[in-house]
């Protein structure tokens, strides 16, 4: 079995052979973790797998989305500077300090020399370019305008990636101070509290409530301190593992999460802002909108809205307005549906629905600013309010016995 160290992650490359829809014979490479992945991915692209074949690749650091939009961004500024695209390459390549990238760039490369397509190279490679991203440069390609797509690709992935940036420091800030506070609070139950047990058995005399409380919490860490760290980190573990991996846990939380007090509206206002502006760049670019709604759903990062989109793409294969489609799916802002209705009518959805994710984009900025303000005196006031209770409960016998002397 393959093992990764910290900060490393061990990749596959995996060889296939399978035909596409016309029957025609096809292979490629492609990184994947795991062969499942590689099925689905051929799957999705309409290609039946007849073989896939494991080759076991060098180590090397992980391979991030952020590392994909640096990319994208470099090459399109080179390109739009008049560098030849396999130049290029070789330049994004050297300058590139994750060897993974550097190495995948220079497959990909070698890909186009041989003469295939570029987006027919990145679609080699699902696991790091997605079908939003292989259908822009397809189009660019086309139309013989792929500096400009690859722009405006690079600009939807800056955004999109700093969207995602900041819902995850906005949740993962309350998440850090509970971690660091259950470890300051265990540290003192197994370690400090001990101590004051063994002198205030020289009182011989009854102990408050809150101390009693606090004692027996700290006797019950010291014994089960292996089963209460366990079951939090494997509960912790097996819950990831089933998010990731189980849809129906998936769509549970995908619920929950638009549902908190407070972080649901955050959450919320970041899937309205990827929704609408995967779309509005997709439809930019020239892309049909059926086909551009293949991409929509799982680019908005909520598998509710995953299954929206599918139905929205269905009502819409059959004639029924975007529009219309959108209003049936229950899911979407009044706001989102009367900038649609009048792109519709004007013929410029993309650009209001362009200027729809500009304001939520706009909304979900002034909401992690407001939440951090927020947050801190909340937080200054919890860890105060559950430190300072523990302690002046572990004093509150040396009080009294100040009282009596």
């Amino acid at each position: 079995m393959a093992t990764a160290t910290a900060g490393k992650v061990t990749e596959f490359v995996f060889e296939w052979e399978g035909r596409d829809r016309n029957g025609k014979s096809v292979r490629g490479e492609t990184r994947a973790s795991g062969e499942n992945q590689v099925l689905s991915a051929l799957r999705r692209q309409g290609v039946t797998p007849i073989k896939v074949r494991k080759r076991r690749m060098r180590s090397g650091q992980k391979i991030k989305p952020k590392d994909i939009a640096i990319f994208t961004r470099q090459l399109a500024t080179m390109m739009k500077a008049g560098v030849p695209l396999l130049q290029s390459f070789d330049i994004v390549g050297r300058g590139n300090a994750n060897a993974s990238v550097s190495k995948l760039l220079n497959d990909i490369r070698a890909d186009v020399e041989t003469g295939t397509s570029l987006s027919a190279a990145f679609r080699k490679y699902p696991l790091y370019f997605d079908n939003l991203y292989c259908n822009l440069v397809e189009a660019g390609e086309a139309a013989g305008i792929l500096e400009s797509l690859l722009d405006r690709l690079a600009i939807y992935m800056e955004k999109t990636e700093a969207i995602k940036s900041k819902i995850k420091s906005a949740l993962m800030y309350p998440i850090s101070v509970v971690v660091v506070a259950f470890v300051v609070v265990s540290v003192i139950m197994i370690f400090v509290i001990p101590a004051f047990k063994e002198v205030f058995k020289s009182f011989g005399a009854d102990l408050p409530a809150p101390t009693l409380f606090v004692i027996g919490m700290s006797e019950l860490f010291i014994k089960y301190w292996y089963v209460i760290f366990g079951g939090i980190g494997g509960g912790f573990y097996f819950f990831m593992q089933a998010w990731k991996r189980n849809e129906k846990v998936q769509q549970f939380m995908d619920r929950l999460m638009l549902k908190l007090p407070v972080f649901g509206d955050l959450v919320y206002k970041s899937v309205i802002a990827r929704w609408t502006r995967t779309l509005a760049t997709m439809f930019a670019a020239g892309v049909p909108l059926v086909e551009a709604l293949d991409s929509v759903g799982g680019a908005s990062g909520n598998s509710l809205y995953v299954t929206a989109t599918e139905k929205i793409q269905q009502e819409v294969s059959t004639g029924t307005s975007l529009t219309a489609a959108m209003t049936n799916a229950n899911c979407f802002p009044t706001m989102v549906l009367q900038m649609c209705a009048i792109g519709e009518e004007s013929g410029s959805i993309d650009h209001m629905l362009g200027k729809a994710a500009d304001f939520y984009e706009a909304e979900v900025d002034d909401m992690v600013a407001g939440l951090s303000s927020l947050m801190e005196p909340i937080i200054i006031v919890f860890l105060g309010g559950l430190i300072g209770g523990i302690v002046v409960s572990m004093y509150l016998p040396i009080f009294k016995l100040g009282q009596v002397v």
